[in-house]
Order: structure tokens, then sequence, then C-alpha cells
């Protein structure tokens, strides 16, 4: 992939590696109020009480796909990171399948029809130019009428070619999403898409 002096690659391992090298959870997901909050109002925002089969990318060490495992029949958690991986692997129950799968490259596994899926803190990692593509390709494998969250920072990251606020409205002109629901804070916006 092509990259100028102003942007990097957050999309790749090496530089995810370097960040979990400076401690198991270097966002404090396990720990920070923000983080807390955040996680509660995704849950509150779910149109549904229970999904079938959610695909989460981008899990992490896996604190919100554990709060998701009580919403949610099946659970597809993708993280490409060996260390958080393992971690998201043994906070999760039994029906949660944490898998290294890269959001825009990989595709979910065979199964039950996707009805939810959550882009939590994700998708500014991508270059612009991939966004819509990768959020298509997740698109493709749920079934009409699913759900998606998506919940980002809404302050500029260094080096990242979009913020929070970026990615919402790149997702909000996208033909196949509907809106049903928004929540925004000074310091993070949560929206909730149905695909047609």
């Amino acid at each position: 992939m092509s990259r100028d002096n102003t942007t990097r690659d957050y999309m790749n391992r090496d530089y995810f590696e370097g960040i979990y090298a400076d401690g198991p959870d270097p966002w404090g997901f396990e720990t920070s109020a923000y983080e807390r909050r955040k996680y509660d109002l995704t849950l509150a925002a779910l149109p549904h009480r229970q999904y079938r089969r959610a695909l989460e990318p981008g899990c992490s060490i896996g604190v919100l796909t554990a709060d998701l495992a009580g919403r949610c029949d099946a659970i597809e958690a993708w993280e490409p990171i060996d260390a958080p991986r393992r971690t998201a692997d043994a906070r999760t129950p039994d029906h949660v399948v944490v898998r290294d799968a890269i959001l825009g490259e990989a595709e979910p596994l065979p199964g039950t029809p996707i009805d939810l899926i959550v882009l939590s803190e994700v998708l500014y990692y991508l270059p612009a130019d991939r966004l819509e593509g990768a959020v298509d390709k997740l698109l493709d494998q749920a079934e009409p009428g699913a759900d998606v969250v998506a919940v980002h920072w809404r302050h500029a990251i260094e080096g990242m070619e979009l913020d929070g606020d970026g990615v919402h409205e790149r997702l909000a002109e996208m033909a196949r999403l509907d809106v049903i629901g928004s929540w925004t804070e000074a310091d993070f916006r949560i929206d909730v898409w149905r695909l047609r």
C-alpha cells in the first residue's frame, strides 16, 4: 500500500505491535471511565435486545466483546495482534470466536447470517480511500435489516486522515445504510444504521 509523508499505514501489524509492546491495555479499556461510559452507551444504543450473530472487527483485548456476548447468540471478533487476541479469547465465553483477521482484507467465517456489525474505534485506522470499500465488504456478508453500530473518538489523531466525525459522515453517505439513531458527546459519537 502506498503512503505519503503525512499519513501512516495504521492497519499494519508493526504499528499495533508497537502500541501493545508498551503494555497489555495501552488505551485503558479495562480501567478508563471514558471507555466504560462509551461501552455502556454502545450497549444501550443497540436497537434489539438479542442478536443471532455479531461481527466486531478490531476487538483488541475484548472488553466490549465480552459485554456484547450477553446480547448475542454468537460473535465473530477480529484482532490481528497476538497478545490482545489471546486476552480477548480468554475474556470471552465459548460462543465468541476471536480470530486473526484484518478489516478490509478478511471476510467473516461461514455460518449464521450476521445481523449486527459493531465498528468501535476502528475505521479511522483505514486510509480514507479504503473506508467505504472495507465497510461494503462487511455489509456484503450481513443480512438485510442488520444493524450497524459505529463508535469513534471525535478528536484528531496524529497521522490519521479521518477523525471520528469524518468517519461517521462518510458512513452516513453510504446508500446502503439508513440512520436510525445517534448519540454525540464532546469526545465520542455513536451512530446506528440499518442495512437496506
